[in-house]
């Protein structure tokens, strides 16, 4: 039986993608990935995604054979990831006449690769849907399963990169953006996916239009009930705690530059100790803001001159929290290399550190190392960095215990938190963006931000570079933020964490894989019986 439509132009356009073939089926899937990242920051043209993920339920419908399934999958994700991460390659500009090799890789490689789960998610799903016949509403919830188990693998395979997550469209719609805090991004990726592909119904064996509106009607009560948590939550301030947040905008180009070494560091203590300094308890600087080595070790007697010059603009009874290099000896006495952190007060003492545990590949370190010509170096590191031993509680002067975060280390669902121990209050990430430039990745990184602060239900502070800096609290409202590419201070109060730990942050993501199996088993009893 031919599809039928309560539409008959929506039906028209559906059989259009149905019967397309070759190179202008993959084309169309192309350009139903790139609809669908418009969705995400910074433009957030979520109702682009009602047309995106139709046409890939009609495109896979059209499809007979694994090999299609593949094909269609990978070029709705190539299509998807090209225009989403085009800024990874702007990296590679800052020191281009070394790195210009890289950039096919990172321009067309990686989404291609990233490509590759999708493909392998379209042909399980293409093999479920002709196995079983699957139509109507178990056709699309067949669709948003694929995706977010594929969502699921790339945010965890080969180290992990779960960024541009479908659930990320929603961080400026805060009521529908609470949802995480019960089921994560994973699981509002389900949801959206879900509502997204509905309106395929419309167009079937048996149209219906109550699916789509079921879906509507879905999102609708999630809003409610993210409305109904952020009512009457004002959430107050710590008391006696004012940071000062430092963006000093330095071109990438010039950050390493030996001759301007010293001139970015005085820039960063001068706008730190500019007016307003004596109302502060703690100066915050972005990531690798200290251009040389620092240790933990405050009477190492290499850095005294060094800490003694900073330490002189940390608050009394606060402290000065900077990201810097680690130098240190391995058991070997090799030498190694840490991306880290230091709280620093008045004399000149290192009171804490942190050491980046979930480093960049090919920016901090290069995989499969063994394998690669002699002389390639990773893009944002002169020798591979060594990787430090995850979230832990950070113990500052005058200030609430807090989880440090550099640079992408926020970008993991579930994993920015120390899960035993004491319990910190916020959320600290220290980031350099500056590699990026004025394009899309530094807001959607800003906006991942807001997620991980729903999620764990506790405030997050953020300095970077070139921005976006900010604060963020643990209901993902922005209560002040320093613009991508401006200079200055944010001077503010640090939010008090939610009343109650949400759901999400005591179970991690088992509550969006028991989201995703009781669909599964809806799909099992909802499909379609052989007559």
């Amino acid at each position: 039986m031919t599809d039928q439509a309560v539409f008959p132009r929506l039906a028209s356009l559906a059989g259009r993608l149905v019967t397309a073939r070759g190179w202008k089926r993959l084309g169309l899937a192309a350009l139903a990935g790139a609809l669908a990242t418009l969705s995400l920051p910074p433009l957030h043209a979520l109702p682009l995604l009602w047309v995106a993920f139709p046409a890939l339920v009609w495109l896979l419908r059209g499809s007979d054979r694994p090999k299609t399934d593949f094909t269609i999958g990978l070029a709705f994700a190539i299509g998807h990831h090209v225009p989403g991460l085009y800024w990874i390659s702007a990296a590679l500009f800052t020191d281009i006449g070394r790195f210009w090799f890289m950039l096919p890789a990172s321009l067309l490689g990686l989404p291609a690769v990233l490509g590759l789960f999708l493909g392998v998610g379209t042909v399980a799903y293409g093999w479920a849907r002709r196995r079983w016949g699957l139509t109507g509403w178990v056709e699309a919830a067949g669709l948003a399963l694929a995706w977010v188990a594929v969502e699921y693998a790339r945010g965890h395979m080969f180290t992990g990169f779960p960024w541009n997550l479908i659930g990320y469209g929603w961080v400026p719609v805060l009521p529908v953006l609470q949802t995480v805090s019960v089921i994560g991004i994973y699981g509002l990726s389900l949801l959206t996916v879900l509502a997204a592909a509905l309106p395929a119904t419309l167009v079937a064996t048996k149209p219906s239009w109550r699916p789509a509106l079921a879906g509507l009607l879905g999102l609708a009560l999630l809003a409610g009930w993210g409305g109904w948590r952020m009512a009457g939550q004002g959430l107050g301030d710590v008391p006696d705690v004012r940071l000062r947040i430092v963006q000093p905008n330095i071109p990438q180009a010039l950050k390493w530059k030996e001759e301007a070494k010293i001139n970015n560091l005085r820039r960063l203590i001068d706008m730190s100790g500019a007016e307003g300094w004596d109302r502060v308890t703690h100066v915050i600087w972005p990531e690798t803001a200290v251009p040389y080595f620092l240790s933990s070790d405050s009477d190492n007697p290499d850095q005294a001159p060094l800490t003694r010059l900073l330490t002189q603009i940390a608050p009394p009874g606060g402290a000065l929290i900077t990201g810097a290099n680690r130098l240190a000896t391995n058991e070997a006495g090799d030498y190694i290399y840490f991306n880290s952190l230091f709280a620093l007060t008045q004399g000149g003492t290192v009171v804490a550190s942190f050491d980046k545990a979930h480093l960049v590949p090919f920016g901090e370190y290069l995989p499969l190392r063994g394998l690669l010509p002699k002389g390639v170096k990773a893009v944002a590191a002169a020798a591979d960095f060594s990787a430090g031993p995850g979230p832990r509680a950070v113990s500052l002067p005058g200030a609430p215990a807090a989880s440090p975060l550099i640079c992408y280390e926020v970008i993991f669902p579930g994993a920015v938190m120390p899960r035993e121990g004491e319990r910190p209050h916020w959320l600290l990430n220290l980031t350099n963006d500056a590699w990026y430039g004025q394009t899309a990745g530094p807001h959607q990184h800003f906006a991942i931000t807001a997620v991980r602060a729903v999620e764990e239900g506790v405030p997050l502070v953020r300095a970077a570079n070139t921005g976006i800096s900010g604060v963020i609290d643990a209901y993902g409202r922005v209560r002040g933020a320093l613009p991508l590419g401006d200079s200055g201070n944010l001077d503010i109060s640090l939010p008090q964490r939610a009343e109650t730990v949400p759901l999400y942050a005591d179970y991690g993501d088992a509550v969006p894989v028991v989201i995703w199996l009781a669909l599964l088993l809806g799909i099992a009893a909802f499909r379609p019986r052989p007559t």
